[in-house]
């Protein structure tokens, strides 16, 4: 008897988001490490704080920058940190890690050409060991849904219906 492969003979394409995710380490530069008391942002501190800061350790990796304190954080703070990061770092985000992971996602996301998908059966993987951003899933769909003919979720061979063009 011949073993007969079906989710081969099924039509379905697999997009797996974990093959986009970013080579690059996503570095932290938390501001609150910078507040005097945990409060306030002195500017001259800061700078001088600026000046000291080893920013050689974020060369080629992604920045995030945030301020996970509960402080105001005038706008000229973050702009001082993307002027001393900026020559170092791969690109300067605003955000958390998490937060910068899925900025990164929907810009990898947007260049994709959904084209190839029009009038496909689309699995998005859903298992991975990399931490794949739950925004991903929601702009993958949202690029997908007027072009596929359906969308699912999981792996070929156990799936979640997700969306079908009637």
């Amino acid at each position: 008897m011949e073993v007969v492969n079906k989710v081969a003979q099924s039509g379905l394409v697999t997009i797996d988001l974990e093959e986009y995710f970013p080579e690059r380490e996503i570095a932290v530069f938390d501001l609150k490490d910078y507040l005097f008391k945990g409060l306030i942002l002195r500017e001259k501190d800061f700078r001088e704080a600026l000046a000291a800061h080893d920013w050689d350790q974020y060369t080629g990796k992604y920045l995030a920058v945030c301020c996970t304190a509960d402080a105001i954080i005038p706008n000229w703070a973050w702009m001082l940190v993307t002027v001393h990061a900026n020559a170092k770092a791969q690109s300067v985000h605003f955000g958390t890690a998490e937060e910068v992971l899925a900025q990164l996602y929907d810009r990898i996301i947007d260049t994709i050409d959904v084209e190839q998908y029009r009038d496909k059966r689309v699995v998005i993987k859903g298992c991975s060991d990399k931490p794949v951003p739950v925004e991903a899933y929601l702009e993958i769909t949202r690029k997908l849904e007027p072009l596929a003919k359906s969308i699912m979720y999981g792996e070929p061979c156990s799936t979640v219906p997700v969306f079908k063009r009637k």
